[in-house]
């Protein structure tokens, strides 16, 4: 079995070493006709940017998009220049520099990986997925017993923040920041999944339909290891299939394919603050514009965010979305799985989430005030802010770094739900209701727990569940995504999910901070 494992960590690691390096090689020629679509499809109007794209990009053979992108950049910037010199504001292009390189090097591919895509997904994406499974699958005999242990993460280096921890953690974040601030080089990947993007929307991929089949791929891959390592429970076997359902189905397929109906691109389990652009002037239009399909997907949004969801976090804790339904959740669930013994339990973190992860609930609150108070005014600015300026503010502080690069690029450092913790604004919101208005808590029994300490090594939400589980306190906290992982680690059968009723469901003592509370003198006060 270790052989199999080693030949699919091997291939695996081809089909990565491929997906790596595509951004850097290609060939790239910009036709005249090209040329001419992307002025149309822009509306550029800015003879100067066309005149320097006549002279030094167009007709000419660029190796990879190092090359390209930079003479793409420098005409776009020297017309800007131009025009705001000239005061010709109309001319301004407002389309970025790496946008409209990714626009242009996406019509201008040519050369191998164009005329193979078959071959190019399968010598990445495909040796991926069968690497991925090789290395996987053997578990089934090498994990062959019932209940979970620590199986030795601390003693591997991909799991104990070792020298492969942070090859990952550099890989992913890499990734990210390619995904939100270079797009231009994702093209050749967007060529790899054109097939897949033209069955589903009738349209060319771009670099954010490659990060949602690649998350799609990633989360049903490392379900597979889900499936195996908690396969004697239940809870999580149903638990991982749901979302991967909710991600596959709602977050993927359904949004692709009202593109090619010609409605618009919208992901129906997207919740308000999480779907912090929901209430964004252009979304707005884009709603009222589509006729009815529009109107019902802002009253579903409205809905679901001020009754569904504050309803199931009564009845059901914010597990029902946050390890049920989220994407975010999913992914963490899954690829992040390994690393969840990385979410540190100190009191200066617990002080730093509440303070963090509220903070970001109040911009998400105030921006959409400033967004709904501009649109039905008509200003731009509030209180002498620009509306504007805030938004791009917080989709580039919160939604690209924090929600992106960090959030699941740090995984392998500071474990799988570093977003979820100390940036989800929704999770904030469902955190308030599941604290003082909700069914939801974790039993536990004293008497059992043997102090083995598997319940707060594997609590991705830092909870230190161990010190309750010594005193018999029922665990409530906002912070608990009730992903059942601790119950189905304990060897003991101490910990319980319940939703019960209202009363008791919070033990009237102090806040427990793990060895801050004297279980001596809590013994003798009781």
């Amino acid at each position: 079995m270790q052989i199999i494992k080693k030949i699919g960590l091997f291939i695996f690691l081809i089909g990565l070493t491929v997906f790596t390096i595509l951004p850097f090689i290609g060939e790239f020629k910009v036709t005249p006709a090209t040329m001419d679509q992307i002025i149309r499809e822009k509306g550029i109007s800015s003879e100067f940017f066309i005149d320097r794209m006549q002279e030094n990009v167009v007709g000419k053979q660029f190796q990879g998009m190092l090359s390209l992108s930079p003479k793409i950049t420098q005409a776009l910037e020297a017309a800007n220049a131009q025009h705001r010199k000239n005061k010709e504001y109309k001319k301004i292009i407002y389309t970025g520099p790496h946008d409209l390189a990714a626009t242009v090097g996406k019509g201008s591919g040519s050369g191998f990986i164009v005329e193979n895509k078959g071959l190019m997904w399968f010598l990445t994406f495909g040796l991926g997925i069968i690497g991925a499974l090789l290395f996987i699958v053997p578990n089934v005999v090498l994990l062959g017993q019932k209940g979970i242990k620590n199986n030795g993460i601390y003693h591997e280096n991909a799991t104990n923040r070792g020298w492969i921890a942070w090859l990952v953690f550099v890989f992913l974040v890499s990734f990210y920041l390619v995904l939100y601030f270079r797009s231009e080089f994702a093209v050749n990947w967007t060529y790899l999944v054109d097939p897949i993007s033209e069955f589903l929307s009738g349209n060319p991929a771009g670099h954010w339909f490659v990060y949602g089949f690649m998350y799609c791929t990633v989360m049903t891959v490392m379900a597979v290891r889900m499936y195996i390592k908690y396969r004697h429970n239940m809870y999580q076997m149903v638990r991982t299939t749901s979302v991967l359902f909710f991600q596959i189905v709602f977050a993927f397929l359904i949004p692709e394919i009202m593109v090619r109906l010609q409605m618009p691109y919208y992901d129906f389990k997207n919740a308000f603050p999480l779907d912090y652009d929901f209430f964004f002037q252009w979304n707005l239009k884009s709603l009222l514009n589509s006729g009815g399909i529009g109107l019902f997907i802002l009253v579903w949004g409205i809905v679901l965010t001020l009754v569904i969801v504050p309803v199931m976090v009564y009845f059901f804790g914010k597990r029902w979305y946050c390890s049920w339904v989220c994407g975010c959740g999913g992914l963490a669930e899954t690829l992040g799985d390994p690393y969840r013994q990385h979410s540190s339990k100190s009191l200066f973190s617990w002080k730093v989430e509440r303070w963090l992860v509220h903070g970001v609930l109040v911009f998400a609150v105030g921006m959409t005030m400033m967004t709904l108070y501009s649109f039905f005014t008509e200003s731009g600015t509030v209180l002498g802010l620009k509306t504007q300026s805030v938004q791009n503010t917080y989709s580039l502080l919160i939604g690209a770094f924090f929600a992106g690069v960090i959030g699941t690029g740090f995984y392998p450092i500071f474990g799988n739900r570093v977003w979820c913790r100390f940036g989800c604004p929704l999770a904030a919101y469902l955190g308030f209701v599941q604290r003082f208005k909700s069914r939801f808590r974790i039993t536990t029994n004293g008497g059992q727990c043997i102090s083995c300490g598997n319940c707060s090594t594997y609590c991705e939400q830092g909870i230190d569940v161990r010190a309750y589980a010594q005193k018999g306190e029922n665990i409530v906290r906002s912070s608990c995504v009730g992903c059942g992982i601790c119950s189905a680690v304990c060897p003991r059968g101490v910990l319980k999910l319940e939703n019960g009723p209202l009363k008791g469901r919070i033990n009237p003592t102090e806040v427990l901070l793990g060895n801050d509370v004297d279980l001596m003198e809590l013994v003798n006060n009781k």
